[in-house]
């Protein structure tokens, strides 16, 4: 598959803008998931004396709803970044796009929202075991663990994005791309809360990596998604937006890989019963985060491929496999997310 930019106006893509924004959500979402349900099958069930064991259905289903959330919101944040990489000044040949991402992110923020609020419900049922959802046990758990407030407080941020986004459909542009990509990241930095409560005494420092962690994915995974299934068909605009993406992912990409290694190992090596290097290889965590970092690798050379060897090309309106390309490193990415809703709930030591 190729991806056409000739001129203002690329030549016809061999696949429709429908299409491709269709393949590239399945390949995002389909990772994700996939990863997540093959990484809770192979993560051990700890299971306590005395208690019954959770249900299949909060099991397998918290980490399918996560994977949602997370592409969902990483998808609002590259929605509301478009204006700032493709800009507003010269509205005959951006509005058009503009105006589809301002309707996209509505829905995106709203599956954000909905699948906040039914992860808040799953992870309440997933530590009372046999217990049915009930609303006494929902705000027990939202009143008393911190991973509920910070789930709750990340759906109000994605209903403040359906908002805004509602506004910014009647209003375009004058609503500005800052406030919406402020409200977007912010909830995203609060989904940290609600995985690995690290026991190192350098607490703070190692929140303030997994938040750095987050941000740097988000933007990359969901600007990359973006630009490669709303600028299909519009060279002008991809020439315009590529290079200044492929400076941000960059530094995305050395964020995301050091704060990732950072934080797992430093998890792995502080944990009673852990130790590097050897628990690296012999517990599931360990697996986990050098497939992870595996993924990363990959990433990196797929990053490097586009903006070294095609983004030339795109700044000289000539025809590319960008898609192509885009399609697998967005599904990377997709595999990279599974794995990583699977590190929140796995035993560091198993």
């Amino acid at each position: 598959m190729s991806l056409g930019v000739d001129g203002e106006r690329a030549e016809a893509p061999e696949v429709s803008p429908v299409l491709a924004r269709t393949v590239l959500a399945l390949c995002l979402v389909v990772a994700g998931i996939a990863a997540a349900l093959a990484g809770t099958a192979l993560v051990p069930l700890v299971e306590v004396p005395g208690l019954p064991t959770p249900w299949a259905l909060v099991t397998f289903g918290l980490p399918v709803v996560r994977v949602l959330l997370d592409i969902a919101a990483v998808a609002t944040v590259g929605l509301s970044l478009l204006p700032k990489l493709v800009g507003i000044d010269d509205p005959e040949h951006t509005d058009g796009v503009l105006s589809a991402a301002r309707r996209f992110t509505v829905w995106t923020a709203a599956v954000w929202l909905v699948c906040a609020l039914a992860s808040v419900v799953l992870q309440a049922t997933d530590l009372s075991p046999g217990t049915a959802p009930t609303p006494g046990l929902v705000y027990d758990y939202v009143l008393l663990v911190g991973a509920g407030k910070g789930l709750l407080v990340s759906a109000g941020c994605a209903l403040a994005c359906v908002l805004i986004g509602r506004l910014a459909v009647r209003h375009g542009e004058a609503v500005p791309a800052e406030l919406r990509i402020f409200v977007a990241v912010f909830g995203i930095l609060l989904l940290p809360l609600t995985g690995h409560a690290s026991n190192w005494k350098w607490h703070d420092v190692s929140m303030v990596s997994m938040e750095l962690h987050v941000m740097g994915a988000a933007i990359w995974t969901g600007g990359l998604a973006v630009i490669a299934t709303l600028l299909l068909g519009h060279g002008e605009l991809l020439a315009r937006a590529l290079p200044k993406f492929s400076k941000l992912a960059t530094v995305a990409l050395f964020l995301v890989g050091a704060t990732g290694l950072f934080n797992g190992l430093v998890e792995l090596q502080l944990t009673p019963g852990g130790g590097l290097p050897g628990a690296l290889f012999t517990s599931v965590y360990g697996q986990l985060i050098v497939a992870k970092t595996v993924f990363l690798v990959v990433l990196a050379g797929l990053g490097a491929h586009i903006r070294f060897r095609l983004l030339p090309r795109i700044a000289r309106r000539e025809r590319t496999a960008l898609f192509g390309w885009a399609s697998l490193e967005v599904g990377v990415m997709g595999l990279a997310y599974g794995i990583a809703v699977v590190l929140t709930r796995a035993p560091v030591i198993s």
